[in-house]
């Protein structure tokens, strides 16, 4: 999903989550009545009830080889390899630059850009960057992985590393963690200091090894520089940030499970049922105004599982020239004009084995989450349908997951259900902390 400029929406209000408070199954709607002034779709921005922190929006969106990690437990040498200091920011400073947050931020925090190692998609070793956000206290915090949302390569100065003014690292997520939370915030392969590297989009598997490093990195810091960190780790993002995070949770719970067990996870509005998605978009006949990112996902899954298609498999004429000299050029709204009737037929019938695997292998809607987990998802996002979260608690239900809750934003779309969604993850989570 590409970022949207700077916008400010403002209004008051609050919403609250219905049903019974705690952790359990069941679905949660989010009622919600006029909220928050959000600044920018991409950013964490928000706007708080009396004792309730709204960190709002968290953006971004949607060979064959197996997504499923080795569950053996393996040895993890270090992966930490450099940090820079950025600065130290005091709670006031960090208040001032989200409107009336000034109470809320509790502790200064420090800054510092990370370089760890990492496999790339093709399995080689690579170093790659994130930020990590350090509240000034004795007292031992839980970690808190933050995935970010999607970021076209002309906003690679928005990527967490760079600590860019107004970005939403700089901004709201710094104002979360002064509240008492170490925040490990992956750049990504494709951003920082890998950011000669094609990022990955949507590619279920490394964006979980890449967040999972990030997060090892975080905590090898902090025993490197005696912080008191407890064994509490969350996770949380929005659209591809959502869909990270789904992803590196069930990579946690399969590869991790004792060395960084997952206390609670809130993934939103991620593409997380990639097939369904696929299958959607090929047979709508409304426009679609998310077709350009959905290039890059097909541009990214057929390069990491080598199908090599030209473009003309994908594309019809003048888009397939079009689209090769340039990924990310405009395309029309809907479908029908833009993909190729030979891709079309090979998806809805998965008449093409080797591209229907490059496809489901990124399914990350079907397994069983041991760890609470909270869905969030507008019912009206036109963006990233909000059918993607309810097949995963579907499919989470039926394998016996008792810790899962589907929590739908009546009315929201993908943009404006980014507050919504902050303000009830972070409630979720912080019964957990």
């Amino acid at each position: 999903m590409s970022l949207a400029p700077a916008l400010s929406m403002l209004a008051a209000g609050f919403c609250w989550l219905s049903g019974t408070p705690g952790p359990g199954p069941g679905v949660r709607p989010i009622l919600l009545l006029p909220i928050l002034m959000l600044y920018r779709v991409s950013l964490f921005r928000l706007l708080l009830p009396a004792k309730l922190l709204l960190c709002a929006a968290l953006l971004a969106a949607p060979a064959c080889k197996n997504n499923t990690p080795d569950p053996t437990p393996v040895a993890t040498p270090a992966v930490l390899t450099g940090s820079t200091f950025i600065g130290e920011y005091s709670a006031a400073t960090l208040a001032a630059r989200v409107p009336l947050v000034g109470t809320l931020a509790q502790f200064p925090v420090r800054v510092y850009r990370l370089t760890y190692l990492t496999n790339n998609t093709d399995g080689q070793q690579t170093t790659a960057s994130g930020a990590v956000l350090i509240p000034v206290t004795t007292t031992a915090l839980p970690v808190l992985s933050y995935q970010h949302g999607t970021l076209l390569p002309t906003s690679e100065n928005q990527a967490p590393s760079y600590y860019a003014t107004n970005s939403d690292i700089w901004s709201v997520v710094s104002v979360l963690a002064s509240t008492g939370y170490v925040v490990s915030a992956p750049d990504y392969i494709g951003y920082g200091a890998s950011k000669a590297l094609p990022h990955p989009y949507e590619h279920a598997a490394s964006l979980a090894s890449t967040s999972a490093d990030m997060l090892r990195a975080t905590r090898e810091f902090c025993q490197q520089q005696s912080i008191s960190v407890n064994q509490k780790n969350f996770l949380l993002g929005y659209s591809e940030g959502g869909y990270a995070t789904m992803a590196l949770h069930k990579y946690l719970q399969e590869k991790y499970a004792t060395t960084l067990p997952v206390t609670a996870s809130a993934p939103g509005a991620g593409a997380y049922h990639k097939s369904a998605f696929a299958r959607y978009i090929l047979q709508s006949t409304q426009p679609l105004s998310f077709l350009s990112t959905y290039v890059w996902v097909l541009g990214t899954y057929d390069r990491i599982y080598k199908l090599n298609r030209p473009y003309s498999f994908y594309y019809q004429p003048p888009y397939d020239a079009q689209l090769q000299a340039n990924p990310f050029s405009t395309v029309p709204t809907q479908q029908s004009q833009l993909f190729a009737s030979a891709f079309r037929q090979a998806v809805l019938t998965n008449s093409d084995a080797a591209l229907n695997a490059s496809i489901t292998d990124n399914d990350i809607y079907d397994w069983k989450p041991t760890a609470p987990m909270a869905l969030f998802h507008g019912t009206a996002d036109d963006y990233v349908p909000f059918f993607n979260s309810q097949d995963a608690y579907n499919a989470m239900q039926a394998r016996g997951a008792t810790q899962v809750t589907l929590n739908p934003i009546q009315g929201g779309d993908h943009f404006s259900s980014a507050a919504t969604y902050t303000l009830g993850a972070y409630t979720f989570i912080n019964q957990y902390k």
